[in-house]
């Protein structure tokens, strides 16, 4: 099977190489957190490492089960330490391991460690640990396949690329299969299931099932609109499948930890204030999201929306929904001191479409950068009293 090479993380990974900080690689299940730590090795024992420097440890791999007790974790690796070299140690999806966080810094404080660890869930970097570890410690979000990453260097034919993307899914594996639709299917199926039941419903101690797989649906089915807990409960129970809010919220919060779904908090853009209520959420996967719901209830624009966000994400640390006076700006991003601006529309061609995408831009009373992100493949590019328009397809392989 053909491995696609992640070369910005990779890079990402290179440049902190050696140096006295732990690196924390998150991401959800089969992201290519694994693969992109075998291609760091790679890198590793191409530059001169010897193999015996490298001490690497998958914990979902059955020959390690003995190694989920992080004293006896901690021994293993003391064993098989250089003491007179660095070691480079890999710990793969640690948060398997009971009361990982004492090994971790214990391994920490040692000259000669560069350490590295990966994790599916955001809670592995639980409150206790992000304090035990407070500014030792660097974390490297990574995503299943960009736009740009699934091309793999050939921009011809973007739009048909584009509908391809959507329909195979961005997660690793079913690019490196090919177009084989039934076993891409198997394999979504089977993925979502182990992100549901594994990193939400075993951590959470969930005993009604279903009524998490209800939420998650219809989470789906609303990518893009402002959501509170209060709105789903009530919506849910209208249409006979009950649960209450306090339920909604905690499930919520467990499915955004296991990184299925992303929250993107609300911000002011006049008084320059972030606002935690009535969030927005997207999906990690649109095939994914489509297998759930079959493409109901979500037109192009926010199916476009949410790869735009989620690229937006690979790019700035910081992004939120914005809103003006009597509108709203899809995307915010804080970047440094400045802000950037962005609206997300699979069309400008449409007089009524283009007004309402221009006028919540033309509010902002700032000069700081504004773009149009559609899909218009004529007449995309130009700028509108100092708005951008960009095709969106361009965009997303910059």
């Amino acid at each position: 099977m053909a491995r696609i090479s992640r070369e910005n993380y990779l890079q990402g990974i290179i440049n902190e190489k050696d140096k006295k900080i732990i690196k924390i690689i998150s991401g959800v299940r089969r992201s290519g957190k694994s693969t992109l730590l075998e291609l760091f090795q790679k890198h590793l024992l191409e530059s001169g490492v010897d193999k015996s420097q490298i001490i690497s440890i998958n914990f979902e791999d059955i020959d390690f089960e003995d190694l989920k007790n992080y004293k006896k974790l901690h021994t293993y690796i003391k064993e098989r330490m250089l003491p007179d070299k660095m070691n480079y140690i890999f710990l793969d999806e640690i948060q398997h391991v009971d009361g990982y966080e004492k090994a971790v810094d214990s391994l920490y404080i040692k000259e000669n460690v560069d350490l590295y660890l990966t994790g599916s869930n955001a809670y592995f970097l639980s409150s206790d640990l992000a304090t035990l570890l407070t500014g030792r410690f660097l974390e490297l979000k990574i995503l299943p396949l960009s736009f740009k990453e699934f091309c793999q260097g050939d921009y011809s034919n973007l739009d048909e690329k584009f509908a391809d993307y959507i329909k195979r899914s961005s997660f690793p594996y079913n690019i490196a299969v090919g177009n084989n639709e039934a076993q891409s299917k198997k394999y979504l199926e089977d993925l979502y299931a182990s992100i549901l039941y594994r990193d939400v419903v075993k951590r959470l101690k969930v005993s009604d099932a279903i009524s998490l797989e209800n939420l998650a649906d219809f989470m789906f089915h609303n990518i893009g609109n402002l959501l509170n807990p209060t709105n789903i409960a009530n919506t849910l129970t209208s249409a006979g499948k009950k649960i209450d809010v306090k339920t909604v919220d905690k499930y919520m919060k467990g499915l955004t930890d296991s990184m299925l779904f992303y929250r993107v908090n609300r911000f002011n853009i006049k008084g320059k204030q972030f606002l935690s209520a009535n969030p927005k959420y997207y999906a990690v996967d649109m095939a994914m999201r489509n297998m759930r719901v079959g493409g109901r209830d979500t037109d192009a624009g926010h199916l476009l929306e949410n790869i735009v966000y989620l690229e937006l994400q690979r790019r700035y640390k910081h992004v939120f929904v914005g809103e003006v006076e009597d509108g709203k700006v899809d995307f915010v991003v804080k970047d440094g001191d400045e802000y950037l601006y962005f609206q997300v529309t699979d069309t400008m061609l449409n007089e009524k479409t283009a007004v309402r995408e221009v006028t919540p831009l033309k509010k902002i009373a700032d000069n700081y950068p504004k773009t149009i992100l559609t899909s218009d493949s004529i007449f995309s590019e130009g700028n509108i009293e100092g708005i951008k328009k960009v095709n969106v397809l361009k965009w997303l392989c910059d």
